[in-house]
């Protein structure tokens, strides 16, 4: 018996934007379930977003200590940002962390992309990886940190345990990266 790459689906009968700004637009549908049954839902489009994983010849990481006021949370974050509607993603990744820690990346390939919240979001976020970056000077985004600082791989596992990672983004990046990290020499 053969299996099929899909099968239940919904299907999209009309949208109505309920609300919008430059990068957000929270959406009425009118959605058809697989069973027929007819039903108003509730959805945000929301820009892409990209973020960009440095590391360097020493393990290390670029990270920036950021407070989020939403939540009044403070943790560990990569720079990102919203992938503006003229720019690829891996040139807003390369934007963002210019802007945000005044460094500019080596050459960037994509580490990984997700949907975070794919039942309600329209949102795709990308994460970039580069192994160099070098110093432009100081960030021109002054609102975003004023703690930027090369944080050794080794001890991301340890600081996502004590919840000093939270972001989503930021989470899949960090775990992706190490993932992807050869195996450490064995000591002989």
């Amino acid at each position: 018996m053969g299996s099929s790459l899909h099968g239940v689906r919904w299907l999209i009968h009309g949208e109505q934007e309920v609300w919008a700004s430059p990068w957000l637009s929270v959406r009425r549908l009118d959605v058809e379930q697989p069973d027929g049954h007819r039903v108003d839902y509730h959805a945000i489009r929301l820009s892409d977003v990209a973020a960009v994983v440095v590391t360097d010849a020493e393990d290390r990481v670029l990270l920036m200590w950021r407070h989020r006021f939403l939540t009044d949370t403070w943790a560990w974050e990569l720079p990102m940002g919203i992938v503006e509607s003229c720019e690829a993603p891996a040139e807003a990744a390369a934007r963002e962390l210019e802007e945000e820690t005044g460094w500019r990346s080596g050459p960037l390939t994509e580490l990984i992309r997700s949907q975070p919240g794919a039942g309600i979001i329209d949102s795709t976020h990308y994460v970039f990886r580069a192994t160099s970056a070098s110093y432009a000077g100081p960030p021109t985004e002054r609102n975003e940190s004023d703690r930027i600082e090369w944080v050794p791989l080794a001890e991301v596992s340890r600081m996502i345990a004590r919840h000093e990672v939270l972001s989503g983004i930021t989470l899949l990046g960090l775990q992706q990266t190490l993932l992807t990290q050869p195996p450490p020499p064995s000591a002989v």
